[in-house]
């Protein structure tokens, strides 16, 4: 009896339904961060500083629809951005599927488990804190993202 190999891993990412793509975020939050890129090596750093609009309770868009009209630097994330994709953790569906590598064993596609993120540490929940004018993003990087 053969299986049925996962979507993933024969649709191309511009080729998927809206419900698949959707699928491939794991929701572990990490894209919700404030993120620096340094200058010399255009490598990515991120702090531990949330989105306005991310509920650090649940690790979701409190306002998924609109966040781009909320949120300016918001990026609507759309196959075309996944070309390169190393602004996005390297542990992302996203970032993974654009560069030809399988989904982390922890996926919830995987596991068949939301909760699989966060037990295998790849949530940001309990990790960060919400914007504030009083903290300064610089002074709150962090290195636990990868």
């Amino acid at each position: 009896m053969s299986q049925d190999v996962p979507f993933w891993e024969t649709t191309p990412l511009h080729e998927m339904t809206a419900q698949q793509w959707e699928s491939l975020c794991d929701g572990c939050a990490k894209c919700c961060l404030e993120k620096f890129e340094e200058e010399e090596t255009g490598h990515i750093v991120y702090s531990r500083v949330a989105c306005q609009l991310l509920d650090l309770d649940t690790c979701r868009c409190g306002d998924y629809p609109n966040r781009s009209s909320q949120v300016s630097d918001c990026v609507r994330l759309v196959p075309a951005e996944l070309n390169p994709a190393t602004w996005l953790p390297e542990t992302c569906a996203y970032r993974r599927i654009a560069e030809g590598r399988p989904l982390p064993r922890w996926h919830p596609l995987l596991t068949g488990d939301p909760g699989s993120v966060a037990a295998a540490g790849h949530s940001v929940r309990g990790r960060v804190i919400a914007p504030s004018k009083d903290e300064d993003p610089l002074m709150n990087l962090i290195d636990w993202i990868k």
